[in-house]
């Protein structure tokens, strides 16, 4: 007995808006101070992005699906590498700005003036 199924247009149509509407829906219930840190730390979605763009890419038969998968591997990667900028900008808010050395385990000696 075999199941194999298809993925024809209509369904992975409805696949597509399926998952949009989860999006949307999860996203829209996030508090705003949390949306940023939440989506720049979801960058592995965008490595599944770049897989399924590769995979029809390597499954690519016409020039049409050569195209778009070279586009889904581009936009998917791109928009990876925008959020690890996008990350790193957000951690670097948190640097301290006075970039005093640190002194790790030595004594501090505070040398007082004679007047």
């Amino acid at each position: 007995m075999s199941f194999d199924i298809a993925m024809t247009g209509f369904v992975a149509l409805y696949v597509f808006m399926l998952a949009a509407f989860a999006g949307w829906v999860i996203i829209g219930n996030v508090p705003a101070i949390l949306h940023t840190p939440l989506m720049s730390g979801s960058n592995f979605v965008h490595g599944i992005v770049v897989v399924g763009g590769l995979f029809a890419l390597f499954n690519a038969s016409t020039h049409l699906e050569q195209a778009i998968g070279f586009f889904a591997v581009l936009l998917g990667a791109g928009n990876d590498a925008g959020g690890y900028a996008v990350t790193d900008r957000m951690l670097a808010m948190f640097k301290r700005s006075d970039a005093a050395p640190a002194h790790h385990g030595h004594a501090r000696v505070h040398h007082l003036k004679k007047g």
